[in-house]
């Protein structure tokens, strides 16, 4: 496992994991003991590279906590954010038994704690055990609709609903806590929602003049739930 061996591995015990219920509860005791001695979990500082772009997946990863950005860099040698992955999440979902190099680079926002699983334990398992193997199949597909949906729906909308959409994920989902410090730039927030840098500047202007959020730098506060709801829906 190559991603393994660049950091200090830590010793992770599976007994009450919750990625475990979200993947693994179809494997008997035994097997669920296997993957527990077989995973690695290792600490990742703010900026530091989880996954690069070029390279083909050899694990089952995913995000134990903190926040991952997948991003790329484009012909100008600029980077765009593409998504954030919160705890729980898969990372490469889209790419992870394809074979394909993946185009994107993930790396930490925040201080992240990341487990790998071997590739190959996985297949071995999906090949032995039926009842594991459609249940793992039905929460990976599941997982990738809901990213796939999640970005058509955002391009289904205008500038205010995509930016009430990504305040109420990071407050509800990411943070979940109504006051939150931006992780990304106004610049890289644009990227992520497809609008100008001055665009998102304005509408939080205006989300702060109508007393939907407060803005202090970085720090935001929703004053407003509902109100960013009904733009969400309603945009």
């Amino acid at each position: 496992i190559g991603l393994m061996e660049i950091k200090n591995q830590i010793k992770c015990d599976c007994a009450d994991c919750i990625i475990r219920s979200l993947y693994f509860s179809n494997l008997k005791p035994d097997d669920m003991g296997d993957v527990c001695s077989r995973k690695a979990q290792m600490r990742f500082s703010r900026g530091e590279v989880v996954f690069e772009s070029g390279t083909k997946p050899e694990d089952f990863i995913y995000l134990k906590s903190g926040l991952l950005k997948y991003y790329t860099t484009l012909p100008n040698g600029k980077t765009q954010i593409l998504s954030l992955a919160k705890p729980f999440d898969t990372i490469g979902i889209l790419t992870l038994f394809n074979k394909e190099k993946a185009s994107y680079t993930v790396s930490a926002l925040e201080d992240s704690t990341v487990c790998y699983i071997p590739l190959s334990q996985i297949t071995d398992f999906i090949s032995k055990n039926g009842s594991f193997a459609l249940d793992f199949v039905h929460k990976m597909s599941s997982a990738a609709n809901h990213l796939i949906f999640k970005q058509l729906q955002i391009k289904n909308k205008n500038i205010y609903g995509r930016l009430a959409d990504i305040l109420l994920e990071l407050s509800d989902e990411i943070y979940k806590n109504k006051v939150f410090d931006l992780p990304v730039s106004r610049r890289d927030l644009a990227d992520m929602i497809g609008m100008t840098t001055e665009n998102v500047i304005r509408t939080l202007s205006e989300f702060r003049r109508d007393e939907l959020i407060e803005i202090s730098g970085k720090r935001i506060t929703i004053l407003d739930k509902k109100g960013l709801q009904k733009i969400s829906q309603n945009s």
